[in-house]
């Protein structure tokens, strides 16, 4: 009887293991989807739901506003989600309020059509966003990467009344004196990108995902072949999607959307580039600067275009830093006015 007790406890052990080793072989990115659920509950944030009419936000957040800092939202790039600022949020302070949205159509928010896709039309839903929550409600700063950085210029152009500064990291939509890997890559589809069927950013094959990583980070990481597999198998069911927003972004109306905008953009303005950056070529934070030349620039060294991945640490410093200088900025210009 004792043994048999034994053998029903070793085997309740071992259905644990088993499952983990099932889904590691055959469910990669199942896999990789529970390991996020993992860290967002292990950082305390909470996944939730905005709606703005039929239209649904998909979002996570932590802490309420009203802290000594003004409310984070940060906005993702191409073909991520918001779970791309785990790392960042790690390095956070535990106080601070911070928002994380999924971009239009990406992840969980509503996908509807290339109107949304474009630049100012992802500007219009993510101040829909705001609205719905009621973020607009006090100043926030506004935080975006890559694609996301042009829709975060845009939109502090268009809203700046919603905002108190601005962080743009590795931002797309520049006009870039010196052309990138990318940059060189995507001229040489332009005639035929809607038919071609390899564009760099949406990898199909574990090969193109490794050339990938490689492309967007500085040093490469290692990652096992069935984590790859786990990310693959995520991506590729909606590699259609990726393609139409992909090509409105690079369209004529989006793809110098910042460069036009910069001239309309107030609040203070913090950029934040990989010096090896091989999709964007660092050389634009010298553009944003000669535009708005009271611009925070820091330079990362060793990093490449994902700054978020890379130096998450590096990145949650510089961005508080920046924050907590312009907090104390304002409480003194408020004293000696």
């Amino acid at each position: 009887m004792e043994c048999r007790g034994m053998m029903l406890t070793g085997g309740i052990l071992l259905l644990p293991v088993l499952v983990f080793v099932t889904s590691l072989l055959f469910w990669p990115g199942v896999l990789l989807k529970a390991y996020n659920w993992y860290w967002r509950r292990r950082l305390g944030l909470v996944v939730r739901y905005s709606h703005s009419g039929s239209y649904r936000f998909c979002y996570f957040s932590r802490g309420t506003p009203g802290g000594t800092t003004p409310s984070l939202l940060l906005l993702h790039g191409f073909s991520a989600s918001k779970d791309m600022w785990l790392p960042v949020i790690n390095f956070l302070p535990k106080e601070q309020h911070v928002v994380c949205v999924d971009m239009p159509g990406h992840e969980g928010t509503s996908r509807t059509g290339a109107e949304d896709y474009s630049i100012q039309g992802q500007v219009s839903r993510i101040h829909q966003f705001v609205q719905s929550v009621g973020l607009h409600e006090r100043p926030f700063h506004l935080v975006g990467t890559s694609m996301g950085g042009n829709v975060a210029g845009v939109y502090a152009a268009r809203y700046p009344s919603d905002l108190s500064s601005l962080t743009l990291v590795c931002p797309a939509g520049l006009i870039y004196p010196t052309e990138s890997k990318f940059i060189v890559r995507l001229k040489e589809l332009e005639q035929n990108i809607t038919q071609e069927k390899s564009i760099p950013l949406i990898p199909r094959t574990a090969q193109e995902l490794e050339d990938m990583l490689k492309l967007c980070c500085h040093t490469t990481p290692r990652l096992p072949q069935q984590v790859l597999r786990g990310l693959l198998a995520n991506r590729l069911p909606n590699n259609d999607f990726y393609r139409e927003v992909f090509l409105e972004i690079v369209g004529e109306e989006s793809r110098h959307s910042l460069q036009d905008h910069l001239h309309l953009i107030t609040v203070p303005l913090q950029v934040i580039w990989g010096r090896q950056d091989q999709v964007v070529d660092v050389c634009g934070a010298a553009v944003i600067q000669a535009a708005l030349p009271h611009t925070q620039v820091d330079v990362v060294d060793n990093c490449g275009h994902s700054v978020v991945l890379e130096r998450p640490r590096k990145m949650a410093q510089l961005l508080m830093d920046f924050v907590s200088a312009q907090e104390v900025w304002d409480a003194k210009s408020k004293k000696l006015s």
